[in-house]
């Protein structure tokens, strides 16, 4: 186990927090799915923005919102795995 990696006090593994792009912003109200997204775990909201964030090429990005946007239009998936918590 690396030191640098961040943990809290009982020693679990912490993820690095993302902050909303404004195009992830302005595509989740555009497509009327903001509280879909808010109503998500915290773990989900920053794992689908690190995800789409970390693609390097335009089209690849593009095509991760997309994925994400449907996902929770239709409830029920997280990242192609199902999530009954989110079903609608």
């Amino acid at each position: 186990m690396s030191s640098r990696e961040p943990r809290d006090k009982k020693g679990n593994l912490r993820r690095k927090l993302y902050e909303m792009p404004a195009d992830v912003k302005l595509a989740l109200e555009e497509n009327a799915v903001r509280a879909d997204y808010d109503h998500r775990p915290p773990y989900q909201r920053n794992d689908y923005v690190a995800w789409i964030d970390r693609a390097v090429r335009p089209d690849i990005r593009a095509k991760r919102l997309n994925q994400m946007i449907d996902e929770l239009r239709k409830g029920g998936v997280y990242m192609r795995m199902d999530h009954p918590a989110s079903k609608k």
